[in-house]
């Protein structure tokens, strides 16, 4: 990726710095870490991805009280953005393995890189497919068989219908319909899709005449007790809570009574 990684952040960032003033928006975004620092942490709810301009940074996944290195990261690679895509805690650490620095980028630039930039798509989905390969290899090992990691690759994807909680909801505030949580970690709001059958557990269709909810609109992650909104990369109309239009990618707290609008659907949040 290199400088044409550099000079693809420039456009983005130009795009979304709101102005031509003297400021460089990449070298702003410029983060700096010893060797030994850690970036971010296995479990941590992470908000930005990150693009190694100088150094060495290696992710590192704790299994069973052992510690193995996924990958060797240098100039020019990128980590953190699965984070991004998933809305999910951090899957392993990032570790600064010397002087580092780099550019880290929130989810409303990262969701610009992929609009304006179609090739970090790419880039990303063969960085998942050599990923892949690793992941394979490091279960092997501790398998001690051979895996298929095709069969993986398809198991990792299903993912069985989350049970639907009893107290926790969204109240349609024009209609009083109630939305409930689902019972894990993380509650998906959007409208049904109807080609690929693909049902969000908060399902907005029936109220929302105007379609102004996005299929993959936004989630609710759970975290101990606190509940955070988070609008998904990609959404269209918007994501507010108390009126206040929330940056995308970036976890959201919500309280009992707090109104959140999704698209130009008004919600009240009900903790009981």
């Amino acid at each position: 990726m290199g400088d044409e990684t550099s000079k693809g952040l420039k456009a983005v960032f130009k795009t979304t710095g709101g102005g031509s003033g003297p400021k460089d928006p990449v070298r702003d975004s410029q983060i700096a870490f010893s060797a030994g620092d850690r970036i971010f942490s296995q479990g941590d709810l992470g908000t930005e991805m990150f693009i190694i301009q100088e150094g060495e940074v290696h992710i590192i996944k704790h299994i069973a009280g052992e510690s193995h290195v996924l990958s060797r990261l240098e100039r020019g690679d990128f980590f953190g953005e699965m984070a991004l895509l998933e809305a999910m805690p951090r899957s392993a650490d990032a570790v600064a393995m010397s002087e580092v620095r780099v550019v880290a980028i929130n989810g409303s630039r990262f969701d610009e890189m992929l609009r304006k930039n179609p090739e970090v798509a790419v880039r990303i989905i063969r960085k998942y497919s050599k990923r892949l390969r690793e992941a394979n290899t490091l279960l092997e090992k501790l398998a001690g068989r051979e895996v298929d990691v095709d069969h993986v690759a398809m198991d990792a994807t299903i993912v069985a219908p989350a049970e639907k909680a009893t107290r926790h909801r969204l109240v349609d505030v024009a209609t009083g319909t109630a939305f409930f949580f689902s019972d894990g970690d993380e509650t998906t709001i959007g409208r049904a899709d109807p080609v690929t059958g693909i049902l969000p557990d908060i399902d907005l269709t029936p109220v929302d005449t105007n379609r102004s909810v996005s299929r993959r609109h936004a989630k609710i992650i759970r975290t101990g007790h606190d509940y955070h909104v988070l609008e998904e990369v990609g959404t269209v109309n918007g994501t507010y809570v108390n009126d206040q239009r929330i940056p995308t990618g970036v976890p959201v707290t919500m309280h009992d009574g707090d109104l959140v609008k999704i698209g130009l659907i008004s919600l009240k949040a009900v903790f009981e």
